[in-house]
């Protein structure tokens, strides 16, 4: 069986770096489905709408994990982003060390679809899956953003993917 990566997609943390719940169902489903072989990758650096604090999302990430019984060893570096693309284009340069691995993202329910799309074709030649983690979020709240989400699928579809 090859090694696998985890990649935790990030998501919001409070302005004291508190782990939001949709972080936290990802980190939670990490931690699931841990094998004691595999590596893990935590994704979110700073943005307004989901990271104010002086440390990336990635670092409460790891925290969150490690206060979980994960050991400092199983980490990769972080992949510093602030939106989808960016956690493509920036764990590709990661893993691209590991040449023999099986990927696995972890994003959620509502964001697997554009997840899928932007990964597919930033790191198309990898054993590769992606995870749409049940949402925690109330029905009205999720309403909204599977509305953003459609409007970013479609838009990536007519108008394809821009990315370095």
């Amino acid at each position: 069986m090859k090694q696998r990566i985890l990649i935790i997609l990030g998501n919001t943390n409070s302005s004291v770096g508190t782990i939001g719940m949709v972080a936290k169902s990802r980190l939670d489903y990490c931690l699931k489905i841990r094998k004691a072989t595999d590596l893990i990758l935590c994704t979110g650096g700073w943005g307004t709408h989901f990271n104010t604090t002086k440390h990336p999302h990635a670092s409460y990430a790891k925290s969150y994990l490690q206060a979980k019984g994960v050991d400092s060893t199983h980490f990769l570096e972080f992949g510093l982003s602030s939106h989808t693309v960016e956690d493509a284009t920036t764990t590709k340069k990661i893993i691209e060390k590991y040449p023999d691995v099986s990927i696995v993202v972890i994003t959620s329910d509502f964001h697997k679809k554009r997840v899928s799309l932007i990964f597919n074709e930033i790191i198309d030649d990898r054993d590769l899956s992606i995870i749409g983690v049940k949402s925690p979020l109330n029905d009205a709240t999720l309403k909204k953003i599977t509305v953003h989400e459609e409007q970013a699928v479609t838009a990536i579809l007519e108008n394809g993917l821009y990315y370095e």
